[in-house]
Formats: C-alpha cells, sequence, structure tokens
C-alpha cells in the first residue's frame, strides 16, 4: 500500500478539507479510504465487539466454572488483551498499513507463519458472520417464536449488504451508534445490579443478596478444570478487541486517534467486562438449570437476561434482548469489515488470488466484500436437518484464531523492537510507544500460550466427560488448521526466508507513514510523575 503517498507535505496535522480531499484521491485511485475518525476508532475500541460472547455465552461458563472462575478468567484474558493491543498500538501508529497484524508477522516473523494466521483470521471472521446472522434471528424467537428463522436471517443479510454500499464510513457509523447503545446498556445493567444486590428492588423477595451466592452455591465449579474452561467463552467474548489495529489503514489520522483508542481498550475490559460479570455473579446463582443452555444467542438463558427476571421486573428482560439482538449486529458488521481488509491484503502481498485486490472507487475491497456476503448465505444451512452439526464444524476452524493472533501480535512487537535497535534507531523516534514496553508484549505471549495449553487440557479432558475425538476437534481444530497452513506454505515456497527472519534483514521503512515520523511530544521522565505517566498510559 502505497500510505506515504497521501500524507500532507508540511508535516502539519491535515485539518478537515484536506483530510476530504484525501478521501476523494484514494477514492479516484482505487485504494483504501481513509474515512475513520476519532471518535469511530474510540467506538470500536470501547464497545466494538461486545456481543454474544458476553451476554450469552458467558452463561455457560458460570455454569462450568463459577462466578470466581469467569472473574478470574476474564481477567486474565483481559491483562493479556491490555498488552497486546498496545503492542497493536505501537505498530500501527508507525505502520498503518492495511491487513496490519498479519503484514506484521509476515515482515517481522516469517512469511510462512503470516500466511498461516492471516488466512485462519480470515476464514475464522467469514464463517463468525453466518453464526451471528443465526444468533441475530434467535434473539427475536425471544418475542416471536411463531416466525421462521430463516426469515429474520434474510432481513439482517439485507440490511448488512445496505451497510456495505456505504463502505467504511457506513461500517464506522453504525458501529458508532450501535457501540453507543451498548455501552448505555451495560453501565445500567451494572447500576441495576448493584440496586438488586442491595435488595432495592420491590419485586425481588430475596432482599439483600450481598455475596451469597459466591457462598452458596459457591464461587468455583469443577475445580481447575472447570477454571481452564473458561478461556475459550473469553477468547470469544473478546474477540474483535484487535480491530482497532485493522481499522489503522482507514483512519483519517491515526497518530492521534489510534493512541485514544488503544487506551481506551483498559475500560472496555475493566468497566464493560469485569465489573458487569461481577455483578452479574452476585445476582445470578450459577447452579440455574436455565444456564445449562447459554450458547450461541440463546437469550432465554442469557445471565443478564435471567438475573433481571428473577428480580421480577417487568419489561426490562426484553429490552435487555433488544440490547443483545443490536450486538450481535454489531459484530456480524464488524466481521464483514475483518474478513476483507485480511483478505484483501492477502491478495494484494502475493499471498492469495489476485482478483482479493480489486477495490472500487468507493474504496471498497469489492469481491472480497462479495465472497464475506456469500458466506453469510450459509447461515441459511440451520433450515437443514443435520445443519447444526455442519457448522459446528465450520465454527471449530475459529475456535482457536483469536490467541493465535493475539500471540503473534505480541512477538512481532518484541521482535520489531529488537528489530528497530539493532538497526541503529532509538524509541525516540517512535510517534508511539507501549505504555508497557516490550516486557507488556513478553507477559501478553506467555499468557496466550498459556491459555492455549489450559484450553488443550480441557478440549481433551472434557468438564464432566471422558475424553472424546469428536468433541476436542470441534474445540482445537483450529490449531492443526494453522499448523497445516503453516507447513503447506514452507513447502510452497520451499523454506524462503529460513524459519524466521532475522532481525538485520527486517524492512522497517515499507508502509511507514512519513507524516507519522515525528515523536509526539512527552514529558520528562521521572520518579515524581511515575504514577501519572501511568495513568496517562491508560486513559
Amino acid at each position: 500500500m502505497e500510505d506515504s503517498k497521501h500524507v500532507s507535505p508540511g508535516g502539519d496535522s491535515p485539518d478537515e478539507k484536506h483530510e476530504h480531499d484525501d478521501v476523494e484521491l484514494q477514492q479516484a485511485n482505487g485504494t483504501l479510504t481513509r474515512a475513520l475518525k476519532g471518535r469511530h476508532m474510540q467506538m470500536i475500541a470501547i464497545g466494538g465487539s461486545i456481543g454474544a460472547g458476553l451476554f450469552v455465552g458467558s452463561g455457560g461458563a458460570f455454569r462450568t466454572g463459577g462466578p470466581a472462575s469467569v472473574l478470574l478468567g476474564f481477567m486474565i484474558v483481559g491483562a493479556m488483551l491490555l498488552f497486546t493491543v498496545q503492542a497493536l498500538g505501537e505498530l500501527a501508529v508507525l505502520y498503518p498499513v492495511n491487513g496490519a497484524f498479519y503484514t506484521y508477522a509476515v515482515r517481522f516473523l516469517d512469511p510462512s507463519w503470516g500466511f498461516a494466521v492471516g488466512w485462519d483470521y480470515a476464514v475464522g471472521w467469514l464463517i463468525i458472520l453466518p453464526f451471528e446472522l443465526i444468533a441475530a434471528g434467535i434473539t427475536i424467537s425471544f418475542w416471536r417464536s411463531d416466525i421462521n428463522v430463516g426469515v429474520w436471517i434474510t432481513v439482517f443479510l439485507v440490511l448488512l449488504v445496505v451497510v456495505q454500499f456505504f463502505g467504511v464510513r457506513g461500517y464506522g457509523e453504525v458501529e458508532f451508534v450501535l457501540g453507543l447503545i451498548k455501552v448505555v446498556a451495560v453501565i445500567g445493567f451494572i447500576i441495576l445490579g448493584i440496586i438488586i444486590d442491595c435488595g432495592g428492588v420491590p419485586t425481588d423477595d430475596r432482599g439483600y443478596i450481598g455475596a451469597h451466592y459466591w457462598h452458596e452455591p459457591g464461587a468455583f465449579r469443577n475445580g481447575f478444570k472447570g477454571f481452564c474452561s473458561v478461556f475459550v467463552t473469553a477468547a470469544f467474548a473478546f474477540g474483535g478487541t484487535e480491530l482497532v489495529g485493522l481499522a489503522a489503514a482507514e483512519a483519517a489520522d491515526p497518530r492521534k486517534s489510534l493512541p485514544k483508542a488503544t487506551k481506551q481498550v483498559f475500560w472496555r475490559i475493566t468497566f464493560f467486562y469485569v465489573v458487569s460479570l461481577f455483578i452479574v455473579g452476585l445476582i445470578l446463582p450459577s447452579d440455574d438449570e436455565r444456564l445449562i443452555g447459554s450458547s450461541g444467542a440463546n437469550t432465554k438463558a442469557s445471565p443478564f437476561v435471567l438475573a433481571i427476571q428473577m428480580a421480577g421486573i417487568k419489561g426490562l428482560p426484553s429490552v435487555f434482548n433488544a440490547v443483545i439482538t443490536i450486538s450481535v449486529l454489531s459484530v456480524a458488521n464488524s466481521s464483514s469489515f475483518a474478513s476483507t481488509r485480511t483478505m484483501q491484503a492477502l491478495g494484494a502481498t502475493g499471498m492469495g488470488p489476485r482478483f482479493l485486490t480489486k477495490i472500487d472507487r468507493k474504496g471498497r475491497p469489492i469481491v472480497c466484500v462479495i465472497i464475506q456476503l456469500l458466506f453469510g448465505l450459509l447461515a441459511f444451512i440451520t433450515e437443514a436437518s443435520s445443519g447444526s452439526t455442519v457448522f459446528t464444524w465450520l465454527l471449530s476452524f475459529s475456535g482457536l484464531s483469536y490467541f493465535f493472533i493475539w500471540a503473534s501480535i505480541c512477538l512481532c512487537h518484541i521482535r520489531f523492537r529488537y528489530a528497530w535497535k539493532l538497526q541503529g534507531h532509538s524509541l525516540d523516534e517512535l510517534p508511539y510507544k507501549a505504555s508497557f514496553g516490550v516486557a507488556g508484549s513478553y507477559v501478553g505471549f506467555g499468557l496466550n500460550v498459556l491459555a492455549l495449553i489450559a484450553t488443550f487440557y480441557t478440549s481433551l479432558w472434557p468438564v464432566g466427560a471422558s475424553p472424546d475425538a469428536e468433541y476436542f476437534f470441534e474445540q482445537y481444530l483450529a490449531a492443526p488448521f494453522v499448523i497445516f497452513l503453516y507447513l503447506g506454505y514452507k513447502i510452497y515456497s520451499r523454506g524462503a526466508g529460513g524459519l524466521y527472519i532475522k532481525a538485520h534483514e527486517m524492512d522497517l521503512t515499507t508502509g511507514m507513514r512519513v507524516l507519522d515520523l515525528e515523536p509526539l511530544t512527552e514529558r520528562k521522565k521521572s520518579i515524581v510523575n511515575l504514577p501519572s505517566r501511568m495513568l496517562g498510559g491508560l486513559f
């Protein structure tokens, strides 16, 4: 991508007129359009992928692991994501290139590994789209179970097609509005949950609850195995946090918007995930029989909806079901963005068919968009008698893709920093530095590896069941899929480049945005301002 050709020659931040001219020039040249503003980037970071994983899938984790396991599991994965997104922010501000983390893996790790995680990530999001369309259709059955789900799948797929007509700006605006609704809903639920826990709801005959459910039925369920089972649920719930880096290539001013957006991830992890799930664990017993069906988008088994129903509040369960429907559609919208941009980047670097690189005058990777929407038709497979079985196997390809891409981002940052120093550069030249430095990337990488090991353990020895080959591959098929892609490309390329790219051979200039070469002004570091600098790195 010739990103540096469209920057202000004077090095000053472009004003609105220049940004508009820049967008028109990119449309004329058939390149991706930089139309995402700061508010879009921040909302993508805060609420971009809050969906069924949090609102529904967490119920299964409560049932299997208990409230303490859910809290600890989400905190661990949240910390992992905090380190990962900070590392991604540093790379994406310096190199706001299309394909982001896939491109970084090709450049800083190994082309074969970049090919493997890139296609695994693209395929994962391709399959998630029909899953979210099915999920959105199922949420409607909360009100109207008499209408076939296929009708709603059609309606939602048409709406998604309409959004595609507006390109990346349409994606940004839709995510901004839907993300805002989700944020307000979660904040409202947290306030309501505190009131319920303190016995402030007249219709709830339980009175003051406090931490009763942490003692009876208990904070942990199924021991260590129950705790390990939470990681996949947490990964699915957090999936999409990295989209803020993927959107960098289409941000109007990534130097300003990306650092702010990456810092917002702290709020998202702490407040919207950890705090909300802690509240759920206080007001809903983890042995509730209705939690058994907590999967996909079965909102009748959503722990958030059940918690409101247990308090005897009329009307609000329907309101929150509507929020879940909106959230699922938001993730479907994000999936179309993630898969199309990754596929276009794969085609542009020769790791995919050349026709994937086609971009129309509106800045849309049009062939990739068509492929994504065609994959959306897979949602109708559930109408077949064996459709659910087929779809379960399709979803297994994306089950672990997040762990692989997050670990790769951390490793890319570690390798980049080493090469940056080796090739004579200083940290002062970086326009944005990860708040936790390379140490944070080491921790993030280690946590990803541990999460993969924990998932392997629970896939091989399921909670409450004997080892089963079918269950194992349903949960862990993404791992052999990535290994197959990696080895396949190694053989195809005849091992070009060796096992990894050496630091002195890394390309540190291609895709670097000229406008961002001047580092942001920072305060002089001292022990006195250390606390304020640490807080500034998060907020």
